[in-house]
């Protein structure tokens, strides 16, 4: 029953987010979350530095991705170190592989890729875990069991990234293809259910001129797609069917980064085949065949009431605070918008 009410309670909770941020973050006035002043120009004006929501939704969906990773890691008794070596391991990895990989991919060197992250996920996160294993042998006598970890590890990012492309949206980036160049079956479906973005600093207006037109909204269907697959993929974790759980992750979310770049707008590369979906669709190949590589013990169990209690210990709430202020300021200062601030003092208030 705990698995039950722990998935659905979660689930729940994710929908009215997700809603809420369909509705909303197309609009002008949730890009910019705050602008600090600089230096002072010549006219008086202060040149800003601009924070975006983009950075505040990565990093609450980096926070909880971690902290959904130390729940269900501890469900199944694996160390507080060992967790902590593997997750800085996989972060400091895949969080400047996010921005180098769109670099050479994309040719611009200020903006990030959450599909060149998770393809270098896939690829080092079962060595990463290896490693740690041998690491921790003496402290942990049991050995940490690779395709169980590789499966909370899989359900953190895709719950994360499932709440992260609420980023995208407020950022105008990652945007779909207009409606009105869809085919027939595809527009009769979006006429209704789209996004129109607002604003002339938006991705989406700058890039390809898109501002005040019916989109078809990729990202709310990512993030649809990845939080449902994400909460059966937890219930899957619950119950012991680890090896279920990570096929259920990185077939669903793999296939749909193929899909999906057909319904794109957004440059991708100069090929018809982008360099995402042929990391994507190695991704899984590299997938199935690492769970040929470590088998999972039949005799392990998860218990997520110890996993919940795990995320009260004081190390772990400072550790999650770092993570989302370090993410926060690293994502969240914009390299593509600027502004200029005029102060003044409302004399009728002095």
């Amino acid at each position: 029953m705990a698995n039950v009410i722990f998935s659905s309670t979660l689930g729940v909770a994710l929908a009215i987010v997700l809603v809420w941020g369909f509705k909303t973050l197309a609009a002008e006035q949730w890009q910019i979350l705050a602008c600090i002043p600089k230096n002072k120009m010549k006219d008086g004006t202060w040149k800003s530095l601009n924070l975006t929501y983009y950075g505040f939704f990565n990093a609450t969906a980096y926070a909880f991705s971690v902290a959904l990773l130390l729940c269900l890691t501890a469900s199944i008794a694996v160390p507080l170190p060992a967790v902590f070596v593997m997750t800085a391991a996989v972060l400091a990895v895949c969080v400047p592989a996010s921005r180098l990989i769109a670099r050479w991919v994309e040719k611009k060197p200020y903006t990030f890729t959450v599909g060149g992250a998770s393809f270098t996920g896939i690829m080092i996160a079962p060595w990463i875990v290896w490693g740690a294993d041998k690491v921790m042998a003496p402290w942990c006598t049991d050995g940490l069991a690779v395709i169980p970890v590789l499966a909370a590890v899989s359900i953190a990012y895709t719950l994360g990234e499932g709440i992260g492309r609420l980023a995208c949206i407020s950022f105008g980036c990652c945007y779909g293809k207009p409606v009105s160049e869809s085919p027939p079956w595809l527009r009769r479906i979006f006429e209704k259910y789209n996004f129109v973005f607002h604003g002339k600093t938006k991705k989406i207006a700058y890039a390809h001129s898109l501002e005040g037109v019916k989109v078809i909204p990729i990202q709310a269907i990512t993030s649809i797609l990845y939080s449902s697959v994400g909460i059966a993929g937890i219930y899957l974790f619950l119950e012991e069917n680890f090896a279920s759980a990570f096929l259920l992750m990185l077939i669903a979310t793999q296939i749909w980064r193929v899909l999906s770049e057909f319904l794109r707008a957004d440059y991708r590369g100069d090929n018809k085949i982008s360099a995402y979906q042929v990391m994507s669709l190695v991704s899984i190949g590299y997938g199935i065949s690492i769970l040929f590589m470590f088998p999972v013990r039949p005799s392990l169990a998860a218990d997520i009431i110890v996993g919940v209690g795990f995320l009260w210990d004081p190390a772990v709430i400072l550790a999650l605070q770092l993570l989302w202020v370090l993410t926060f300021f690293y994502t969240g200062v914009s390299d593509v918008t600027s502004s200029d601030i005029a102060l003044h003092v409302m004399r009728d208030r002095t």
